[in-house]
C-alpha cells in the first residue's frame, strides 16, 4: 500500500533511497531529500507490505499537468524479486491515475516493463 511521505518516515526513507546508486552519499541524499520537501508538485510514496507490515519501498515522482515523473524507486534488498516495483506502479498509476506514468533515463525500463505485464494482464 502506497502512504505519503511525511516527516515521521525521514529515517526510513533515506534509508530506502540511499539504496539508489547516486544517493549513496549521505550529502547527496540530504540535498534530494530537501529538494522534494521544496514543490508541491514533488512528492514521495512509501510503500508498506502487506504482508509483513514493513515501510519496504520508495517511489519519488513530479506531478506535472500531464504525466508523472518517476524520479526514484527503491526496494529493501529483502524485498527484491517479488514483483514490489510493479505493485507500487500499478499503485501509483491508480492514485494518479488518469495521468500517465514515464520514467527519467535511469527508471525508464522498469517503467517499460511494468506497462508491457499491465498490458498483458488486460
Amino acid at each position: 500500500m502506497l502512504i505519503k511521505y511525511k516527516s515521521d518516515y525521514q529515517k526510513i526513507t533515506m534509508g530506502l533511497l540511499s539504496y539508489v546508486p547516486d544517493l549513496k552519499d549521505t550529502a547527496r541524499l540530504t540535498n534530494e531529500m530537501q529538494w522534494y520537501e521544496q514543490e508541491e508538485n514533488r512528492q514521495l510514496y512509501l510503500w508498506k507490505s502487506q504482508e509483513t507490515g514493513d515501510l519496504a519501498g520508495v517511489i519519488g515522482i513530479e506531478d506535472e499537468e500531464e504525466i508523472i515523473l518517476l524520479r526514484h524507486i527503491a526496494i529493501n534488498p529483502s524485498y527484491r524479486e517479488e514483483g514490489m516495483a510493479f505493485r507500487m506502479l500499478t499503485a501509483l498509476s491508480k492514485t494518479c491515475s488518469p495521468k500517465k506514468i514515464v520514467g527519467t533515463l535511469e527508471t525508464a525500463p522498469l517503467v517499460t516493463k511494468w506497462k508491457k505485464e499491465a498490458d498483458k494482464d488486460e
